[in-house]
């Protein structure tokens, strides 16, 4: 299974009052690991925005286990979790600098034509693409 990776320094702004990053920073993080995931397989998404297609996300399920601090760094781990037709979800891991989980999470995304919203199949849109998100699934449904 191909796994990117992503350090991020945690960042003063990501944080409350208490120091503790804020949940929803999370959510970029997990962002930031699947574009690094897509480039690392020599893929763009902003190439697939180009061609007049987005992939939203359609379903989001996050497990927060150890609180991240101001000062120090993440990192983001991430994989194709299941590839099928339409659907695509990525699993990511987030991990403190000596590999404590902080957070597992999963997005499941669709791609749609940016001009109707409809749902395309990234097959047909990018065979190349789906091929190697095909190889490197952990599961294909």
């Amino acid at each position: 299974m191909f796994i990117s990776e992503k350090e991020i320094e945690i960042r003063y702004a990501e944080t409350d009052q208490m120091g503790v990053v804020y949940h929803a920073n999370y959510l970029v993080w997990m962002e930031i690991g699947r574009t690094q995931l897509i480039e690392d397989l020599g893929f763009t998404y902003a190439g697939l925005e180009a061609d007049g297609y987005l992939s939203p996300v359609t379903d989001l399920s996050i497990k927060y286990k150890a609180a991240m601090r101001y000062g120090g760094t993440a990192t983001v781990r991430t994989w194709i979790e299941s590839h099928g037709k339409l659907r695509t979800t990525y699993g990511y891991e987030i991990l403190h600098a000596d590999g404590k989980v902080a957070a597992t999470a999963t997005s499941e995304h669709v791609v749609v034509r940016k001009d109707t919203f409809r749902p395309v199949s990234l097959r047909k849109i990018d065979p190349v693409w789906d091929a190697k998100y095909v190889e490197i699934a952990k599961r294909v449904d």
